[in-house]
């Protein structure tokens, strides 16, 4: 099979059809099951032909020719299509390995994922070249093409050219153009952007937007201008709103938006009767959030709420599939699409007590446990940081008037900073602390404040960022340097040091932002580091989430970037970055 996607060669369709001639054996056979046709919506016995990857068969018959197949006899069992996450970041301290097939153990075997962590590790080439090997997990893997950084970076223009989009946009497994956190650009006349978009269109793919609290002129504008989806609304009334002006919804389960039981609720009181036009997402959550797994927890919270059956597990596999332009690939049980199964103990029972993914059992109940590593990172030059640069006392002058207010995990608004800083040590009566974002070249810095972080902690140390620049949070200079000290010699990672002690670390080998090892650890880790900043004063949920988007600038009201501090509704630069 070719890895363009999933276009089989003459020979293997050849191969498919004498399957059912009953001249060559299927690989699988799936017998006596209860299937969800997606298409009708019903409930139908059959058995069920594989060839490898391919379901070839769906009906009353068993294939003549049985001698290489694993036939499982599934009576009583209910079977449903593989579930799709379609919007994921694949690199919340996890990377997409690791993500993907924990999540198939769930039940969740196809990803449309976020590609703007490559844009800043990675040239073309490499990038290229590491989503190829990720085609060959035993799980389907598929890309955005980001038009915009989400920040304000010192190489904008570099990094997101036209020819890096359009190289991004041509590439086999991208299927969308977005996620669009640039869209006031857009409304503002950035037609550059509006070329991008067209190019999409073009290319016959989707785009999607982001657009939390849009009124309906703008939701009407940016329809015009070419988005097809939005996964911002908060209400049901912003849903339906979506609805109504055509767009594709994605119902958001997040670490940071929990919404889908509330939104469901509000679109049945809505009296809501069609719901082919939306899916469900966690966006990119923590690690711990995906404990139980990934949409197999959507399925089951729709269907508690009250979705009819058939339209909660569409809402996870057909909706998604046929928004992207895959529903002859996947998202539904057919003759000609990938074999893609969860089997059911119940029909109202979301969590698989198997998967079937590419034709590939992954945690299998009574059998294989899930593959081994398969991705070599550091071929695709995804390996630990080695920092050529050191930091010194002299770097951690703060002299700025203007500070950073967290007033949640995510909006952070600007304040007058009346502690002085320009002390070693800031006294822990007070919520201020360090603040400041140094290039990952040792090249830049940017010295400010933070309120609301914590009120003791010595020193918090993290290569993990939106752009992968080091982020310094602390009381204490003595901290902040044995913290980098440590970090250093990781290669990467998240250390917390106090009073001279280093207290926690997360070794973040892979490029700094990714964890190498298993999902369950890294869930430990993390649960440790929040006990950890919560025992120091972190008053909110996701500390995480905080540091990510420090400097992400699709986020009211300022922002800390490469450029220096950030209005981020005047776009306007209030304090630049200095050069070391």
């Amino acid at each position: 099979m070719l890895e363009n996607r999933f276009q089989w060669r003459n020979r293997e369709l050849r191969e498919h059809t004498s399957v059912i001639d009953g001249k060559v054996s299927p690989t699988i056979v799936l017998k006596n099951g209860t299937y969800l046709n997606t298409y009708t919506k019903q409930w139908q016995k059959t058995n069920i032909w594989i060839m490898r990857d391919r379901i070839v068969y769906v009906g009353d018959e068993l294939p003549e020719q049985c001698a290489y197949a694993e036939v499982v006899d599934c009576d009583g069992k209910y079977l449903v299509p593989g579930y799709i996450e379609p919007h994921a970041h694949p690199f919340q301290l996890y990377n997409p390995e690791a993500f993907a097939m924990h999540g198939a153990s769930y039940g969740t075997t196809a990803y449309i994922n976020d590609n703007l962590i490559w844009n800043f590790l990675l040239n073309k080439k490499k990038a290229f070249s590491l989503l190829g090997a990720l085609e060959r997990l035993p799980v389907s893997m598929y890309w955005w093409a980001r038009f915009d950084s989400q920040t304000a970076l010192k190489d904008e223009e570099e990094l997101f050219s036209t020819d890096n989009v359009l190289s991004w946009l041509e590439q086999p497994s991208v299927i969308q153009g977005g996620e669009l956190t640039s869209w006031p650009s857009l409304l503002d006349g950035d037609d550059r952007l509006l070329y991008w978009i067209q190019e999409a269109k073009r290319l016959g793919m989707p785009v999607e937007g982001h657009l939390p609290g849009a009124s309906e002129h703008t939701l009407t504008k940016m329809k015009l201008l070419g988005v097809s989806a939005d996964h911002e609304a908060i209400t049901g009334q912003e849903v339906m709103q979506r609805l109504q002006l055509g767009y594709q919804v994605g119902l958001r389960y997040s670490s940071i938006r929990p919404d889908l039981p509330v939104l469901i609720e509000e679109l049945l009181a809505e009296g809501l009767q069609s719901f082919d036009h939306l899916m469900m997402t966690t966006d990119g959550s923590t690690p711990g959030f995906y404990e139980n797994g990934i949409m197999n927890v959507c399925v089951e919270i729709a269907i508690e709420k009250g979705i009819p059956l058939a339209d909660a597990y569409r809402m996870a596999s057909h909706n998604a599939a046929n928004y992207y332009g895959l529903i002859e690939e996947l998202g539904c049980i057919a003759p000609g699409r990938l074999a893609n199964i969860n089997i059911l103990q119940h029909k109202a029972d979301p969590h698989p007590i198997s998967v079937l993914s590419k034709g590939k059992w992954i945690g299998k109940s009574d059998a294989e446990k899930q593959p081994s590593q398969k991705v070599d990172w550091a071929s695709h030059d995804i390996r630990p940081i080695a920092f050529t640069w050191d930091l010194t006392m002299e770097d951690m002058q703060f002299s700025v008037p203007l500070g950073l207010y967290l007033k949640n995990d995510v909006i952070i608004k600007a304040y007058a900073i009346n502690t002085d800083v320009t002390v070693d040590i800031i006294p822990s009566n007070t919520d201020d602390a360090f603040l400041m974002l140094m290039d990952r070249n040792g090249q830049w810095r940017v010295n400010t404040a933070i309120k609301g972080f914590t009120n003791r902690l010595g020193a918090l140390v993290s290569s993990y960022s939106t752009t992968g620049d080091i982020v310094f949070i602390g009381k204490s200079k003595q901290d902040m340097l044995l913290a980098w000290k440590r970090m250093k010699e990781l290669g990467g990672g998240i250390v917390i040091a106090h009073d001279g002690e280093i207290l926690f670390e997360l070794p973040l080998t892979l490029s700094g932002s990714m964890f190498a090892g298993s999902i369950t650890d890294l869930m430990e880790k993390e649960k440790d580091l929040k006990q950890l900043l919560k025992d120091f004063g972190y008053p909110f949920r996701d500390p995480i989430y905080t540091i990510l988007f420090l400097s992400s600038t699709h986020l009211p009201y300022i922002r800390v970037t490469q450029q220096g501090i950030i209005d981020v509704k005047k776009r306007e630069v209030l304090f630049p970055a200095i050069m070391r």
